[in-house]
């Protein structure tokens, strides 16, 4: 049975309250919470990993997804659980210096009796990483896979097709490619 998970709890203005709640309570009652995701792109940024979402999970099953996120532990930095997550679901080992933070949002997501809300972070890893070498946390990733950035950016415009609907995660990871397109 997995571990039960503690969140620091924050305010509207994601403040820490300086208290603490447990995952269920943080959704039972909707309270504000951080999380984190990390895109991998090729280091010629033309490509990046996706995981596809088991077929077990509550939200968003079998959509494909970003490389890796989650929740931000009690007492963790952002940048820590991108570590942590990527490890626990991929096995790709990142070191903190690997981590662009490219910016931060807030989300709701209510579906069913679950309410997710996020201080999220994004960031992005530069990493040419073979497939087969991954090690997947099956209870969470059914499969990874690279897409060109221009297949991603077409599903996004096409209603997320089968991605999930996670509108400011596609959205950063699109102005970024944007950005650095510029250079």
């Amino acid at each position: 049975m997995a571990k039960e998970e503690f969140f620091d709890v924050l305010n509207s203005f994601g403040e820490y309250t300086n208290k603490i709640a447990s995952r269920n309570e943080c959704h039972e009652k909707g309270l504000w919470h951080k999380a984190v995701v990390v895109f991998v792109v090729s280091n010629d940024n033309k490509r990046v990993l996706l995981q596809q979402r088991s077929a077990l999970k509550k939200l968003w099953p079998n959509l494909w997804d970003i490389t890796a996120g989650g929740h931000v532990l009690a007492g963790e930095l952002g940048h820590q659980a991108v570590l942590r997550e990527t490890k626990e679901e991929l096995g790709i080992e990142l070191k903190s210096g690997d981590l662009e933070f490219i910016g931060a949002t807030t989300s709701e997501n209510i579906k069913g009796d679950i309410i997710n809300r996020h201080y999220n972070e994004y960031y992005i890893a530069h990493e040419d990483i073979d497939t087969k070498t991954l090690s997947l946390q099956e209870e969470e990733v059914q499969a990874i896979k690279w897409f060109d950035k221009e297949e991603i950016i077409s599903r996004v415009k096409n209603n997320y097709e089968n991605l999930t609907d996670k509108v400011g995660v596609w959205n950063y990871l699109i102005k970024y490619f944007e950005i650095i397109e510029k250079k």
